[in-house]
């Protein structure tokens, strides 16, 4: 296993911002959303009870992260941010060419590497492939991009850039086949591989995926720091047979294949319905978060002499986020969880989690009023909840979610899509919040954004580490600005490397400023104000 410089959860001898009596920081959140402008509902019955995703990007051009929520089986709203720097949070409901019915979740990235963000509609039936014309207008690509958008029911999405490819390659997760109401168990469809078709700038035929067991949520991710990304799948154990959580192997030029136990892979069997990772430890290998029902995992790669080999352990207990019951009201029956992200909530340079919560469908076994986690991390690594002081704990049927900065303050905010309820979006008011960066990998050519990089941000001998991925959580995804907390920190190092492992020089950066990472230049400052001229 590779040696990566010791680093301590907290970032060293840094100020930090004034914390609660008996742990940190308690960010206050406000709820905007009618103020806001945002009234959307994720609707529909059965085919619906997953999903409910939102997509967080910037469509026009000026910095400030727009939103589409899904809508299930009602059109999905895009929503336009008319919002000002530190102000409010401002939405305008828009038509933008993505207000497709049947809608479970979607993610943004740059398919053909133009400078305009694209989406991937996640649906009931077929899923498609919106590309981006600027202004916030969209057209469907499928036939243009050569994609197959199948007929499937799909809960999981995750793209990266294999070696060497000018395309990306998209992984689609499916869940049960939706003509089996009556009797869905052991009805898992299969999962599809999207690869780049030679140099043509089209997609090739989906490669199944087999076996294939109901996932809810997909990752690539560079778990081993190999240089090169994996796909995880986290898989719902309610309706598959024989299955487990699952990693694939996925070499350029070759047939994917699954690591077994034989390579170290443990079996695992969960509600799978969200995987968020992260570096929290510093060691360089990234944590994976797991949600289900009842308990959820933590993962650690375990200590190992040589080639790291994807052994976990579960310190999720040990850590403090098993969060598996409500922490408010009566309710003792265990809880549901979907949409999972970290961010550092209250900028205090220790990255916290956010998990959203909700009742599958009046399920009598599990709690009905489950409220958000809102999860805030100590300076010993383990971790406080905090939802209830923070003002998130909604009791609604949470689904998909994000926390981004949409009043680019610094602080960022928190929407969460909600089955048969409104979505709720609430403002970060910031109040004693420590130091900041956000920062934006940029590269010409393919990969714009430098999907499979890693961004590192170092104070003193303390490094942070964040993996660039796009998929995960659940039906959920961003694209645009890249968020750290820095404590007390006036300035920061800061650093990428980019997907072929080629590694930026270490620049110096002021904090609570905006910072485009170009390739081969040196770190250009960005101002909202001057975006908006």
């Amino acid at each position: 296993m590779p040696r990566f410089p010791a680093v301590s959860l907290l970032l060293g001898l840094v100020a930090l911002p004034a914390t609660a009596e008996e742990g940190p920081l308690v960010p206050r959140f406000v709820d905007e959303t009618a103020a806001a402008g945002i009234d959307s509902v994720y609707e529909g019955e059965w085919e619906y009870m997953v999903g409910g995703g939102v997509a967080v990007f910037d469509c026009g051009g000026d910095g400030f992260p727009d939103m589409l929520i899904a809508g299930g089986s009602a059109p999905a709203a895009f929503y336009r941010n008319v919002g000002a720097q530190g102000g409010p949070l401002r939405f305008e409901r828009q038509q933008s060419g993505l207000e497709l019915d049947a809608v479970t979740g979607a993610y943004p990235l740059d398919v053909d590497g133009d400078g305009i963000v694209d989406l991937a509609l996640l649906r009931v039936g077929e899923n498609v492939l919106m590309r981006g014309l600027g202004g916030c207008r969209f057209e469907r690509a499928n036939e243009a991009w050569g994609f197959d958008g199948g007929d499937g029911w799909s809960t999981g999405f995750s793209a990266t850039w294999e070696e060497g490819a000018d395309w990306p390659t998209i992984a689609i997760g499916n869940y049960v086949d939706r003509n089996e109401q009556m009797f869905p168990w052991g009805s898992c469809t299969d999962n599809f591989l999207h690869r780049p078709a030679g140099n043509s700038r089209r997609f090739a035929a989906p490669f199944p995926l087999t076996p294939s067991y109901c996932p809810l949520s997909n990752l690539f991710t560079d778990w081993d720091r190999s240089g090169r990304q994996s796909l995880r799948v986290s898989n719902d154990r309610e309706y598959y047979k024989g299955g487990q959580e699952q990693l694939w192997r996925i070499v350029p030029g070759e047939a994917p294949s699954l690591y077994t136990a034989d390579d170290g892979w443990q079996f695992l069997r969960i509600w799978g319905m969200g995987i968020a990772g992260y570096d929290l430890d510093g060691n360089g290998y990234p944590e994976y978060f797991l949600t289900s029902m009842a308990d959820n995992k933590l993962q650690k790669l375990n200590p190992q002499e040589g080639a790291p080999r994807p052994a976990y352990a579960d310190i999720a207990f040990a850590t403090g986020v098993t969060a598996h019951r409500p922490y408010v009201g009566d309710e003792t029956r265990p809880s549901t969880a979907w949409h999972a992200e970290f961010q550092d909530v209250n900028n205090d340079g220790r990255v916290d989690l956010f998990v959203a919560k909700g009742n599958v469908w009046e399920m009598p076994d599990f709690a009905i009023e489950d409220p958000n986690n809102l999860l805030l991390q100590r300076e010993d690594g383990t971790f406080m909840e905090a939802g209830h002081l923070a003002g998130v704990a909604s009791v609604r049927t949470g689904r998909g979610g994000a926390l981004a900065d949409f009043n680019l303050d610094g602080n960022v905010d928190l929407v969460v899509v909600n089955r048969h309820a409104p979505a709720e979006l609430w403002r970060n008011m910031g109040e004693g919040a420590g130091n900041w960066l956000q920062l934006r990998p940029l590269q010409d050519g393919a990969n714009r954004d430098a999907i499979g990089g890693w961004l590192e941000v170092r104070l003193g001998d303390r490094v942070q580490r964040r993996e660039i991925t796009v998929g995960g959580g659940h039906v959920s995804g961003q694209h645009g600005w890249w968020h750290l907390g820095l404590g007390g920190a006036q300035e920061a190092e800061v650093r990428l490397i980019w997907p072929d492992g080629e590694e930026g020089e270490w620049e110096t950066l002021p904090a609570n400023a905006f910072h485009i990472l170009e390739r081969g230049k040196p770190a250009a400052s960005w101002q909202p104000e001057a975006a908006r001229r």
